[in-house]
């Protein structure tokens, strides 16, 4: 990396001016209301709410404690059946929950759990399918909830990617009993840390709002043995500035995604996957395949890009079933898992974000063909 080259990270957070979050944060001093449902979070779940076309939704301090809690609102126990290729979080809100996973192979094209995989994991102590959009592409929602419906089974959505995607015309959070979105700093959306629950109705994001405040249903009523995963009036207040720009920064990661498939369609051995059909994406990532007869191998390219200020991630690898608290379910063998292991050692995200220059983008497209 030239010494005059500042670094390139997969994302980058979109940061407003600053001057544009001083009259929020001016508010809260004078209001003195830093949590517990203050009015900026109480305003940004509604206008949140209207932007993504859903009925309630309930803010969460991060999106890992929002799949905790959505098991627990669920009342979901027994094994429940998940995809090894996302973040480990996704199966870890399962262990935290005393609930088995249960890894099924994903999709060659879309990386999401596979539906015709599904029915064969089923066992009498199933009592839940818990799919990843990733990268915000939308899973096979038809298929999934149509074997849920067959076996009486809820559908929690991870969610985390899918911030304002919609599917066949309509928000893609509709689906499923939950589904649950991230607003952490890497995301399209952010309130620095952050998470929500999209909930059905009034009923359901009352429980999950008790859940999240310690189990509390009035001062001295509690209903529930909860946690405290509140969303703060900061975090709220950034939300709503966030909300702001969110249009105008997907816009412009759908930009930088159309160039990458421009470029590197004439890069032999790179394989962009495909755009999700049916769907208005949010671009959330930018993932790559490198195969083998790509000049290098996936994590040769992946050091050649850190080397030269280039941060890419492997996302995802290792599966989440590779590692040590999972590693011994017998769902995690390998030979159950044979094209997620295909794609985790094949796959690699690229910088895109908002901010992103075009100089800086076509650096990391030169490093890639081979030109630097």
């Amino acid at each position: 990396m030239h010494p005059t080259e500042k670094p390139i990270y997969v994302t980058q957070p979109f940061l407003p001016p600053l001057e544009e979050f001083q009259p929020y944060l001016e508010k809260i001093w004078e209001s003195k209301w830093l949590t517990n449902g203050g009015p900026f979070h109480q305003e940004l779940e509604k206008k949140l709410a209207d932007y993504l076309g859903v009925e309630q939704i309930a803010l969460f301090s991060n999106g890992t404690l929002a799949l905790v809690t959505a098991l627990q609102a669920l009342r979901i126990t027994g094994e429940v059946i998940t995809t090894p290729f996302s973040f480990v979080a996704t199966a870890h809100s399962l262990l935290w929950n005393c609930i088995k996973p249960v890894f099924v192979d994903i999709d060659p094209e879309t990386f999401n759990l596979d539906p015709e995989k599904i029915e064969a994991a089923i066992t009498p102590h199933t009592t839940a399918i818990l799919p990843v959009h990733v990268y915000g592409k939308p899973c096979n929602v038809e298929r999934i909830q149509k074997i849920a419906d067959t076996y009486g089974l809820k559908v929690i959505y991870d969610a985390a990617h899918a911030f304002g995607v919609r599917y066949k015309g309509e928000g893609l959070l509709k689906h499923g009993d939950l589904s649950i979105l991230s607003f952490h700093a890497t995301k399209v959306f952010n309130t620095f840390e952050g998470g929500a629950i999209i909930c059905p109705d009034a009923k359901t994001k009352k429980r999950i709002d008790d859940l999240k405040n310690f189990g509390f249903a009035d001062e001295v009523t509690v209903v529930a043995p909860g946690i405290n995963a509140k969303m703060n009036e900061l975090q709220a207040a950034f939300g709503l500035l966030q909300l702001k720009h969110v249009d105008k920064a997907i816009e412009r990661r759908r930009e930088i995604d159309a160039q990458y498939r421009e470029q590197l369609s004439l890069v032999k051995g790179i394989t962009c996957p495909p755009l999700p059909v049916d769907t208005i994406y949010n671009h959330a990532y930018f993932p790559i395949l490198v195969e083998k007869d790509y000049s290098l191998s996936r994590d040769g390219l992946y050091e050649k890009l850190r080397q030269n200020g280039v941060f890419g991630r492997r996302y995802f690898y290792p599966l989440i079933s590779d590692f040590p608290m999972y590693r011994g379910l017998p769902s995690a063998a390998q030979t159950n898992l044979i094209v997620a292991k295909k794609v985790a050692d094949r796959v690699l995200c690229l910088p895109i974000y908002p901010l992103l220059t075009d100089n800086d983008f076509q650096r990391v497209v030169s490093l890639i063909a081979g030109e630097k």
